[in-house]
């Protein structure tokens, strides 16, 4: 997995810089010591819980991801190969190859709404999920997926843009998408879920599955991030009281 992540060791160099000296000081008994160094203890303990690390472990807005559909182990995937019939769109499948370059996929916003470049997913937000190959998003609509008779999902518009089919509600638990979590995507336009049952194509695109949405939650709609690129949420700015 290739992450983008900021150093943020420089506090604790300088703690430990600061600690130094006490260990240098042989004529301090144990206990002496315990009690100078309580301080810088107090300080660690607060660092490791202040949230950044737990910050580098969510998926954020504008990370190019690949998601996994944890019941059939296949990774949401497309390819500039329409429908041979429904709408006709771009096809959308689930390959079992984890280095397909054809199955990253960009978080982005839903037009008009936020999400700020290396900002957290928070669980309930409508997001749209761009194909990184073709430009197109992540779509459904009431037509029938050929092999299973569900709901067709296909990749739709150009250069990003869609229409309103293309928002996806992110399903989880706690306050924020985590990558190790499992996760549904509900679509807001016709409240269906993103899905694999196990069908599988045939020529042009031999073994690839059926990718399709069903109106109801349920095993087959589990969906974890896996390897990409997440942008990291920005550092907040150090305060500075003013004197």
């Amino acid at each position: 997995m290739i992450e983008n992540l900021s150093d943020q060791t420089d506090d604790y160099e300088n703690i430990e810089t600061s600690m130094q000296p006490l260990n240098d000081r042989p004529s301090l008994d144990s206990g002496l010591r315990v009690l100078l160094l309580a301080p810088w203890l107090l300080v660690l303990f607060l660092a490791s819980c202040d949230g950044r690390e737990s910050d580098q472990d969510l998926v954020t807005c504008g990370s190019l991801v690949k998601l996994l559909n944890t019941r059939h182990n296949v990774r949401l995937h497309s390819h500039d190969v329409k429908y041979g019939s429904g709408s006709g769109q771009q096809s959308v499948t689930g390959v079992e190859s984890a280095d397909d370059a054809n199955s990253y996929w960009r978080v982005r916003g839903q037009t008009g709404g936020p999400c700020q470049r290396g900002a957290a997913v928070r669980c309930g937000q409508a997001i749209r999920i761009t194909h990184m190959t073709t430009g197109r998003n992540l779509h459904t609509h009431h037509f029938t997926s050929p092999l299973s008779n569900n709901q067709e999902v296909s990749a739709f518009g150009e250069g990003g843009e869609g229409d309103d089919l293309d928002v996806w509600a992110v399903q989880c638990d706690g306050p924020h998408w985590a990558r190790d979590d499992a996760v549904r995507f509900m679509h807001v336009g016709t409240q269906v879920y993103l899905s694999v049952t196990g069908e599988q194509y045939g020529h042009p695109i031999r073994g690839q599955r059926e990718v399709h949405a069903m109106p109801s939650a349920n095993q087959h709609n589990w969906w974890r991030a896996m390897e990409g690129v997440y942008i990291q949420p920005s550092a907040p700015p150090l305060r500075h009281d003013e004197l």
